[in-house]
């Protein structure tokens, strides 16, 4: 932007029809000058976390669907991905429904896996997808919760998802009982993936818990900017939160990100003021970052099974 602001367009959505969520998405991407170049390489990244017969806790299947409709209008060369907590990214998929849609805009679905070491300038260390370090552009596209260690998460902890398979759990283990350091991780995960555009889900919202078995609040919005910080910051006002109250924005501002601070961004389309949000209830009391080795090793044979030996 000429005035050096960041623009985060921020609409009004009130369901999941599918016309609408398609228009809104337009819009929003519109309104923040997006414009990639024919052919490129899109990773769409939604969180997909678990196999759930409600759907809750992943990126409803008909934002992810209107996210790639959009590119493909662009141009783009589009492919979806998401490394799970438990499962492969088809096997949630078609949990939530989202593989109907996909096979009609002809559009794969992957497992991010492949692992690279990527080490950071804090030291920090971690495999994250090559499918995702080798992509021209990333398009994020979080479902807005209420997270149990994070109060709440949008854009910037969902690219975490980037990392392959159990190393997300391993960093928990490792770094989440030192001060800010799984947040650091977090921070240094999503700087170090290409260009990225977020595309939020916020119509029906997950609140009181998270990131699964929370209850659905009903928001509407869809939201976009062209970084995940800019986003994050946005959605924190929308919701009435302070830094105090969120560790990661805490974090973002610390390392001073561009985009973790209001002053930097520009609303290009509705303000945070105009979505009312007052009755969604964050966790009052947050749980440790770090799993317990027991936790890890469940963990890692849940994945496994679910991964290797079921249908």
């Amino acid at each position: 932007m000429s005035n050096g602001l960041i623009p985060v367009a921020l609409k009004h959505c009130p369901d999941y029809t599918y016309s609408s969520v398609l228009a809104a998405v337009q819009t929003c991407l519109q309104a923040i000058h997006f414009s990639p170049s024919a052919g490129a390489k899109v990773l769409v990244k939604p969180n997909l976390l678990k196999a759930d017969s409600t759907g809750l806790c992943c990126t409803s299947p008909v934002v992810v669907e209107a996210v790639c409709e959009c590119l493909l209008e662009y141009g783009c060369t589009v492919t979806v991905g998401d490394s799970p907590a438990f499962g492969s990214a088809a096997s949630v998929a078609r949990s939530i429904g989202l593989t109907e849609g996909l096979e009609r805009l002809g559009v794969p679905l992957i497992t991010l896996d492949s692992p690279a070491c990527v080490t950071f300038a804090s030291g920090n260390s971690i495999g994250i997808s090559r499918s995702a370090l080798e992509s021209d552009l990333l398009v994020n596209v979080p479902r807005m919760k209420a997270h149990t260690q994070m109060r709440a998460t949008f854009a910037v902890k969902n690219l975490f998802g980037c990392v392959s398979g159990v190393r997300k759990a391993i960093a928990h283990s490792t770094h989440g009982d030192k001060a800010n350091a799984f947040r650091e991780l977090l921070v240094d995960v999503a700087l170090a993936l290409p260009e990225s555009v977020s595309v939020v889900d916020g119509i029906t919202c997950m609140h009181k818990t998270g990131p699964s078995g929370g209850e659905p609040y009903s928001l509407g919005l869809i939201g976009a900017a062209g970084d995940p910080v800019s986003l994050d910051t946005a959605l924190y006002s929308v919701l009435g939160c302070t830094v105090d109250e969120m560790p990661l924005w805490g974090e973002l501002q610390r390392k001073n990100v561009r985009g973790a601070f209001q002053e930097q961004l520009e609303y290009v389309l509705a303000t945070p003021q105009e979505f009312d949000a007052e009755g969604f209830i964050l966790p009052f009391h947050l749980i440790p970052e770090t799993f317990h080795p027991i936790r890890l090793i469940r963990s890692g044979l849940k994945r496994f099974w679910k991964r290797y030996l079921c249908p």
